[in-house]
């Protein structure tokens, strides 16, 4: 007796893939978060907590869908989606926490330089992902990143490379986030939290070099498929 084919998988089964979960909580950890730090700042260690949570939450969900067999374009379009509207709301919130610091001065540095992060990691990933999906590659994989900017190889190449800059970027924002709301916090904690900034900025500010790397890699790989493109049509005609 022969078992029966298996059904075939429509958009509502990819939207309840178990990976796809830990994004909708991911989600809603990170809103959770942004409103407590805009509405409720005395809450602004369930605040860390929550967004600790949804930045665990990414450490995860690709594991998952591998184990699983449930990897999907939308599972990784939301991951990577969350991943930069949570950064950009992070540094948003830090540009008002921030304000006091550059209010006095003719130019507000501290303001410009969160607009510019946020800038910098909308574009670029935006870019790199872009570049890679006209190839029909993942945008981390080696194949879609062969010929990149030597940077952009070791990062998407090396997790010891991409964990270190992406957890250390992440947890600059954090420390800074929570270190203007612990003034009054025994000196220790105060003592560890900027021992433990001294570790992380150096990954973030490597992060945004690699940021850069990433953007103009890919405006070259996009340049580079639109001149294939033209000569291919060109070749046709003749």
């Amino acid at each position: 007796m022969s078992s029966k084919p298996p059904q075939p998988t429509s958009g509502r089964d990819v939207l309840h893939f178990i990976p796809n979960y830990i994004g909708y909580f991911r989600v809603a950890c990170s809103l959770t978060s942004f409103l407590l730090m805009i509405g409720f700042p005395q809450l602004w260690l369930m605040a860390i907590i929550l967004y600790l949570l949804n930045f665990i939450g990414d450490l995860f969900d690709g594991l998952i869908a591998r184990k699983l067999n449930q990897c999907s374009s939308f599972g990784g379009i939301l991951d990577m989606l969350t991943d930069r509207c949570s950064t950009a709301g992070l540094l948003m919130i830090l540009s008002v926490e921030y304000l006091p610091i550059d209010a006095s001065l003719s130019f507000p540095l501290c303001r410009t330089a969160f607009l510019l992060l946020v800038l910098l990691d909308v574009s670029s990933h935006w870019m790199q992902t872009y570049s890679v999906l006209a190839t029909g590659h993942h945008h981390k994989s080696k194949e879609g990143n062969k010929g990149r900017n030597i940077l952009v190889q070791w990062f998407y190449a090396y997790y010891w490379f991409f964990g270190y800059l992406c957890v250390g970027a992440e947890f600059t924002y954090m420390i800074l986030y929570a270190r203007n709301h612990i003034q009054n916090a025994p000196a220790f904690l105060q003592k560890g939290l900027d021992a433990f900034l001294v570790v992380c900025i150096p990954a973030c500010l490597a992060k945004q070099v690699v940021n850069m790397a990433q953007l103009l890699s890919a405006c070259q790989a996009i340049a580079n498929h639109d001149a294939e493109q033209i000569n291919a049509s060109r070749n046709k005609k003749q």
